[in-house]
């Protein structure tokens, strides 16, 4: 059963790839059930996969099967607060190295054009730092990373 606030991603015919992909690679995620089409639809035929209840991380989700109307944007992301460098390694390699594309600051897109921060907690600790000029420093480290390198920015955070 749908829950009453579910994130409802629009994908070309690839919604049961997609929510593998996320059940496989986050914790607490899985892919909970499928719906196939009672009928035939502008983008695909009776039978054909229509929608897929997920989770991702505890988040409940709907991949539609839409058609190539509308692509996902950075306008919508993911945040994944990472606890240390292997995991935010181990989710951007996943996401990067499954067809997608690296961004800056920690954002990346996968291979269906969903966008994610894989944002380490010591990243959002070092830019809200009450020492202003220390949280400029970490954030102007941030601005030149991709895949944020925790020693880094901690290394700038110190000065």
């Amino acid at each position: 059963m749908v829950s009453k606030n579910t994130i409802c991603l629009w994908y070309d015919g690839t919604a049961l790839d997609a929510a593998t992909f996320y059940a496989a690679t986050f914790p607490d995620s899985a892919v909970d059930a499928v719906h196939h089409a009672p009928g035939d639809y502008p983008s695909g035929k009776q039978g054909d996969v229509l929608t897929v209840e997920f989770t991702v991380m505890g988040i409940p989700c709907l991949g539609l099967n839409g058609g190539p109307e509308f692509k996902h944007s950075e306008a919508f992301s993911f945040q994944v607060a990472t606890d240390d460098q292997a995991e935010t390694d181990r989710l951007w390699n996943a996401i990067v190295g499954n067809g997608g594309q690296t961004s800056a600051c920690g954002w990346c897109k996968d291979k269906w054009g969903l966008s994610w921060q894989i944002t380490p907690r010591a990243l959002m600790a070092a830019i809200t730092d009450p020492d202003p000029a220390a949280a400029k420093r970490a954030f102007e480290a941030m601005m030149e990373m991709g895949k944020i390198d925790i020693a880094a920015i901690e290394a700038a955070r110190r000065g």
